[in-house]
């Protein structure tokens, strides 16, 4: 039996007066050209959008717009650690009810791609794996080990059969059309050496068993084993080729952008260059797209991986994290979805033929039933190309894509943006006079009694990993006591303390007394702490809080890197050129999870310690401080942020939900952007196109309005570094400027997104250079007619319009053959 096809079945349910409701299952199979669903040959285009990193009141909206965009599917992750976070005590509820997700897709008619892994990686927190399941006896992960093994199929075994009782797979008449299993083990699976290709063998057959009726999937594993189809990851993936000539050419991850890491700058993915490798994929014989991400959200609570990933996932996705269009990204990759499916059985079924013109120029012509459809490639990054196709000619700027659906008249380039760019604004809070509005008390975390009296919970004689503790706070006390006397060898008026840490933060205290902290910088996660000391005779109290942000999520054996304070932990001494070292790593020590404010829960609204915080003097810039305020809903249905300028590092609270870790003090390196708009051309990478120099690495967080009362709100935070609240608040998130752009004889059209363009800035047709939010200038050559008063009149007082980008409205141009001809437009809303 050919496993890769799959018969259609039928699913029956006796219902009242035994009336049979039959539905027919959806057949999906595959061949190297597309998939094939119910007969019809496909191209897929989809969307990872991860339903943790977005609430349950988003999730309609974010389906929504994916579809209008162009999408056919939505691909998402399955998050083990969030499902599972002790050992068989599951949770499915709120924003982790997979199914309810699962429907919201079906309910706007989109195919699902369920990544099941379940090691997702993500920029996720240990890379999805819950890390009680690191502590099992006897364990090693993502290899041939029975503890792991089973703990693997029992959670996927798990997921299958919620999906299956819900008739969610195509062959029930659900919307889910591929699964995958494990996740770019291919990249590290040489560490594990034979071992290693027996599990990824092991894998395959336990997905098999699971008969799920639809294909499953592994990505960047190039030696995937029958029926597993292998799938491509990465910036570029046209000259992907599967293992196996009967698979189809599948790409699962498109980066759009990339992900944000505490001291990172900000990443930027031009429109340009993401449209590119979609139509380049195409071109080359592409059956399945997915863009990683489509909606990157948020990684609220204690969700975000590395160690250092931000707390926004923004992804600089074509939905940005609050919901809303990420213009022009998500308008530009519209267009060349349309363009793609006008085409889609052509592609499918069509003969291919190629044309190399030279210099990095190529013709793909797919031709069927007398008709064709033609893409003209330029991957060269510097020089446009004019070309000679039956007759005509046509120009093909550097690093672009032509796509003509009739061989003869270009529809869609993709260096040639015809939407709308959006510069979005923080505004604001109508509700009331922020940050002055916001009235604040405080209490104290209480170190004071932890580092003095140096008990904990547990105690052994060794540095334990703070894995240990199965991650259930970032934080853990590391204490100990030494006896130090005059007589001692190690005794002098020049005496340290030096830490070994990994934590990725760590606080010192001695004898009750702060003595300093230290943190990693973001890729080197090994550091040194010595601080001098002047230790008392007698026993000395020594009192380490070490703290993570965010646990390792990638890479061979990540698992077994250190985390806490491995050591060695040693007093020195020095007299003269001797140097005395006491290694305090093998005493003692005693270890206290958490936080004392976290224990009690400071964050939760009607707590009932409430009468311990303090109005009168409100103190600032003072370590381990708990602050709260209360504040009115910010006005209207835009994303809200809360502004965390001038704190430190810490955790923030919203009605008891959790917005995540925020540290704005942590400041971007100063080099490495320009002022320059970013050059599409060429090969993106994650240093390129890179801005936000020398600010705080995130500045404001995510507040859904969902976390949110109509009346009075809470807001909790907990200060680690210390800061200043009083700088503290709350805006709304739109668009301030919008700049349209449209080639000659194309429709420009601008929105402000429910509020009316108020003004025209600029406006100009003709070769007119700059880019939005920068000065647009007029170029070489311009129109007759005056564009402003043309754009005044047809758009102001507007909340939309559309113009036509041609003579006949702007009137004749001196420009030279061979310019290309635009409007753009700046307007403000």
């Amino acid at each position: 039996m050919n496993r890769s096809i799959f018969s259609s079945i039928f699913l029956c349910s006796t219902v009242l007066l035994s009336v049979i409701l039959c539905s027919l299952a959806t057949q999906v199979s595959h061949d190297g050209r597309a998939i094939t669903i119910d007969g019809e040959r496909r191209i897929i285009l989809s969307g990872s959008i991860h339903y943790p990193r977005s609430t349950t009141e988003m999730w309609p909206d974010l389906i929504k717009k994916a579809k209008e965009g162009g999408l056919d599917a939505i691909e998402t992750y399955v998050f083990w650690n969030a499902h599972e976070p002790i050992r068989r005590q599951y949770d499915f509820t709120g924003n982790l009810d997979l199914i309810r997700f699962i429907k919201t897709v079906q309910d706007e008619g989109l195919y699902v791609v369920l990544r099941i892994g379940p090691y997702v990686c993500a920029e996720w927190n240990f890379g999805g794996f819950p890390v009680w399941l690191n502590n099992l006896p006897g364990v090693e992960l993502r290899t041939v080990n029975t503890v792991y093994m089973n703990e693997m199929q029992n959670f996927t075994s798990l997921i299958v059969d919620m999906v299956k009782q819900e008739n969610l797979f195509a062959s029930q008449g659900g919307p889910i059309i591929i699964a995958q299993i494990e996740n770019e083990y291919g990249n590290i699976m040489s560490t594990y050496g034979d071992a290693g290709k027996a599990y990824v063998n092991w894998c395959a057959n336990m997905a098999e068993s699971l008969d799920i009726g639809v294909p499953w999937i592994m990505c960047q594993q190039s030696d995937a084993p029958q029926p597993m189809i292998n799938t491509c990851n990465g910036f570029y993936c046209d000259n992907f080729t599967p293992n196996n000539p009967n698979s189809p050419k599948m790409w699962t991850e498109n980066w759009t952008g990339w992900f944000k890491f505490w001291g990172g700058k900000n990443p930027l993915r031009t429109a340009e260059d993401v449209a590119y490798a979609v139509a380049r994929f195409y071109q080359t014989g592409g059956t399945f797209q997915n863009y990683y991400m489509y909606h990157g959200g948020t990684n609220f609570g204690r969700t975000a991986g590395g160690p250092y990933i931000t707390t926004s996932y923004d992804y600089d996705a074509p939905l940005n994290e609050y919901g809303g269009l990420n213009q022009p990204k998500y308008g530009h990759l519209k267009e060349l979805h349309d363009v793609l499916h006008s085409i889609e059985k052509t592609l499918t079924y069509g003969n291919i033929s190629s044309i190399d013109f030279g210099n990095s120029v190529y013709a793909t012509i797919y031709a069927l039933n007398g008709s064709s459809s033609c893409f003209f490639g330029n991957t060269n990054s510097t020089s446009d190309a004019t070309i000679k196709y039956q007759g005509v000619d046509y120009t093909i700027p550097a690093w672009s894509v032509s796509i003509l659906p009739d061989c003869k008249k270009e529809a869609y380039n993709t260096a040639k943006v015809n939407t709308q760019t959006s510069v979005m604004e923080m505004k604001t809070n109508g509700a009331e006079n922020e940050p002055s509005a916001l009235k604040w008390v405080w209490r104290d975390e209480q170190v004071k009694q932890t580092v003095v009296h140096g008990k904990g919970q547990i105690s052994a004689s060794h540095l334990v990993d703070q894995k240990v503790t199965n991650d259930v706070s970032d934080y853990l006390w590391y204490m100990t006591s030494v006896k130090l006397e005059k007589k001692d060898p190690i005794w002098s008026r020049n005496m340290t303390l030096r830490v070994n840490g990994t934590g990725q933060v760590m606080h010192a205290y001695i004898n009750g007394d702060y003595l300093g902290s230290q943190w990693a910088t973001s890729g080197v996660f090994n550091y040194v702490f010595e601080k001098k000391i002047k230790p008392k005779h007698g026993t000395n109290q020594i009192s380490l809080l070490s703290a993570t942000v965010g646990l390792q999520n990638y890479g061979a054996e990540f698992e077994k890197i250190r985390t806490g304070l491995p050591g060695p932990i040693e007093i020195i001494g020095r007299k003269g050129d001797e140097t005395i070292i006491k290694d305090l790593s093998s005493h003692k020590w005693s270890y206290q999870v958490g936080l004392k404010g976290l224990d009690n829960k400071f964050f939760n609204t009607n707590n009932s310690a409430d009468h311990h915080w303090k109005s009168q003097d409100l103190p600032t810039n003072r370590m381990m401080t708990w602050y709260k305020t209360t504040f009115k809903a910010p006005i209207g249905e835009e994303p809200v942020v809360v502004d965390m300028q001038g704190l430190g590092k810490g955790l923030a609270w919203v009605n008891g939900n959790s917005l995540g870790r925020y540290w704005p003090s942590y400041v971007a390196d100063v080099d490495g952007c320009s002022a320059e708009p970013c050059d599409y051309r060429g090969s993106y990478d994650s240093t390129k196109c890179v801005w936000n120099c020398g600010q705080p690495t995130q500045r404001w967080y995510h507040v859904p309005r969902s976390f949110m009362n109509e009346d009075v709100n809470e807001l909790v935070l907990f200060e680690e570094f210390g800061g200043n609240p009083s700088l503290v608040s709350f805006q709304t998130v739109r668009p301030g400027t919008v700049c349209g752009s449209a080639y000659e004889n194309r429709e420009m059209e601008l929105s402000c997104e429910g509020r009316q363009i108020s003004d025209i800035k600029f406006a100009g047709f003709g070769d007119v250079r700059g880019s939005c939010g920068a000065a647009f200038q007029k170029g070489t050559c311009e129109s007759k007619n005056d564009a402003m008063s043309i754009l005044v009149q047809a758009c102001v007082g507007k909340e939309r319009c559309v113009v036509t980008a041609s003579e006949g409205i702007f009137g004749s141009t001196n420009c030279e053959d061979g310019i290309s001809k635009r409007l753009v437009v700046e307007a403000v809303c």
